[in-house]
């Protein structure tokens, strides 16, 4: 009996679940398909306007303008420009190829593959670009090219040998402390002959004296210097005539003055390196290709990824175990410390529409160069605007900016939001333009979806 009521309580059970299920419904039958209800309330994105005519044809003049310009000067476009410098390896390639006759279905030898052709990388690289021509490279080649440039005006004899070899010094070696120890002693070298003109032990240096070979010798440019200033290589017998020794021996023949002697100390002191500005490598996205391309190139690290991923594993773990015993400074030196790893910072400004313009900026610039980049590219260029950091602080011109990207935690990749000044918004809106914000000619930059 007991066995008869607890299998009608069973059924009971299974025909309530059945009832609070619904209606049943044919897993083929469409009309009886349930489909989810639609929220009046949910966010539809506004559909972007389209532009006007006559935003239309300042976007033709523009265009027209870029390719006259492109014509004059290929190197024009920063950004062309900087893709140029990414396939110019190849073009050596295939140039070396039809000079020495190599069939252009010859198998190539196995070339490490980069990293800059991943389509993730939110830039291929770091540009910059020098007051000798519009010429964008990489830093690596801008030295080669300098380098190139000075011994060939040293050949030409068109300008003083010794202050290109005070150029060559200050641009074409590497290490402050090796530059400066350099200097240093050379200008002791002439130092002594001007204030003793008539001292023969000052009118030679040992070639192979220890400091000469450590300190001059194997700098770039010391030489070249040396042999402008009046000295000639010369191989002297030692005081008992049983060996020889080679020195440079100053030649005052060759020297018009003590006078050209003060002038070459002067500009070894007062040479500037030459120096290489950073190109922004300018890029407008929009909000789907910016979402595709995230990550650095290894140009932005002053250490390996590698070795960022190790040591931060391990500054972590300590951390773990010391919390609780460390000061809000100590946890700000170290986050400070983190930030320092990155030589370069990518910035994003994203504008109402959607639309967003990228630079790339060197981690010790200060804001003052972000709002003069964003300026430079407005259509309403001079009315006054504010960018909003992620946390939604206002980096204000007045009170950050002489702060640096570091200072203000915008290393190395970081979205700013663009907003016009409260001044200006209220006689923006009424504007005609109130949806435009970048130049024609910048616009034209977005590559097409």
């Amino acid at each position: 009996m007991a066995e008869k009521i607890k299998k009608f309580f069973s059924r009971k059970k299974a025909d309530a679940k059945f009832k609070l299920a619904g209606p049943g419904r044919k897993l083929n039958d469409e009309s009886s398909s349930s489909k989810p209800a639609s929220n009046p309330n949910a966010y539809k994105p506004l559909p972007r306007k389209d532009l006007s005519q006559e935003s239309r044809l300042a976007a033709q003049a523009a265009l027209m303008r870029l390719n006259e310009k492109k014509r004059d000067n290929p190197t024009f476009n920063t950004s062309i420009s900087a893709i140029k410098a990414q396939v110019k390896k190849e073009l050596e390639i295939e140039r070396k190829n039809e000079a020495e006759n190599v069939p252009v279905d010859a198998p190539q030898p196995n070339r490490e593959v980069s990293l800059e052709a991943s389509p993730h990388l939110a830039v291929t690289g770091v540009y910059f670009k020098c007051f000798y021509d519009n010429e964008i490279l990489p830093k690596d080649e801008w030295k080669k090219k300098i380098r190139k440039i000075l011994y060939e005006q040293l050949e030409s004899g068109e300008i003083a040998d010794y202050l290109i070899a005070c150029c060559i010094i200050k641009s074409c070696n590497k290490g402050g402390e090796k530059i400066e120890s350099c200097v240093e002693i050379l200008c002791k070298y002439l130092d002594n002959i001007i204030s003793n003109p008539t001292e023969e032990k000052y009118r030679k240096i040992r070639m192979t004296n220890r400091i000469f070979c450590e300190k001059v010798q194997g700098v770039d440019g010391a030489l070249e210097l040396l042999r402008g200033a009046g000295f000639k290589e010369q191989t002297i017998p030692n005081a008992d005539n049983t060996s020889e020794e080679k020195y440079l021996v100053f030649d005052k023949d060759i020297t018009d003055s003590m006078d050209t002697l003060t002038l070459i100390v002067d500009a070894l002191q007062t040479t500037e390196p030459i120096t290489l500005e950073l190109d922004r490598n300018l890029q407008v996205l929009s909000p789907s290709q910016a979402a595709s391309r995230m990550d650095l190139p290894p140009d932005f690290y002053a250490i390996s990824p590698e070795e960022i991923k190790r040591e931060h594993q391990l500054r972590t773990e300590a951390m773990e175990k010391s919390l609780m015993l460390r000061t809000k400074a100590m946890r700000e030196k170290d986050e400070l410390r983190e930030f320092r790893k990155y030589r370069y910072a990518v910035l994003r400004i994203r504008f109402p529409d959607g639309i967003l313009l990228q630079g790339t900026f060197s981690v010790y610039e200060k804001l003052a160069e972000v709002y003069s980049f964003v300026s430079e590219n407005l259509e309403h260029e001079g009315l006054p605007f504010v960018l909003i950091s992620p946390g939604g602080n206002k980096l204000s011109l007045d009170d950050d900016s002489d702060r640096t990207l570091i200072d203000l935690r915008l290393v190395p990749a970081t979205m700013l939001i663009f907003a016009w000044d409260p001044s200006v918004a209220e006689e923006i809106d009424k504007s005609e333009q109130r949806d435009v914000y970048l130049k024609p000619e910048v616009m034209i930059l977005m590559p097409q979806a």
